[in-house]
């Protein structure tokens, strides 16, 4: 859904309050026929969407829907990941004030119990109740079986 790259840049501008044509064509510098394309698939799968906002010609703006929303925090945990090993000598591209405390701020991501910032290996995943079998779902390593090694 996400997956590709103009995807991902696309979203970066809707949640930088990008929401015409032009101005996601002039910020990503992107082909008019891929860009279309992009928002099409987006409007598809609900995440954006097209109102009508000029007659003749006829124009659209594009509004994210809560789904996209929604994509959010997937949104500031890759800036996270950027601004923790991608930044050059000059800083961070972006700075994200939070609108309530007028406050400059890292994303995090914290235990929606604790309040405690999350790492991996802080975290244990188990089958839910909306599991599908024990073998689908991601299953405890114990003694007796040992993790398999991925290939890079």
């Amino acid at each position: 859904m996400i997956g590709d790259r103009w995807t991902l840049l696309i979203l970066r501008e809707c949640f930088l309050r990008t929401r015409r044509f032009e101005g996601f064509q002039s910020a990503l510098g992107i082909t008019r026929h891929l860009l279309a394309e992009r928002l099409k698939k987006l409007v598809r799968q609900g995440i954006l969407r097209r109102i009508p906002y000029q007659e003749s010609p006829k124009r659209h703006e594009y509004i994210l829907t809560q789904k996209g929303l929604d994509l959010y925090p997937i949104m500031m945990a890759i800036v996270h990941w950027g601004d923790t090993h991608m930044v050059d000598e000059r800083g961070r591209p972006l700075l994200h004030q939070h609108r309530k405390c007028g406050k400059d701020f890292d994303p995090v991501m914290v235990c929606s119990e604790c309040g405690e910032p999350l790492s991996a290996k802080e975290v244990h995943t188990h089958p839910g109740p909306g599991a599908r079998s024990a073998p689908a779902a991601v299953a405890p390593t114990t003694s007796k079986t040992k993790p398999r090694s991925r290939a890079a």
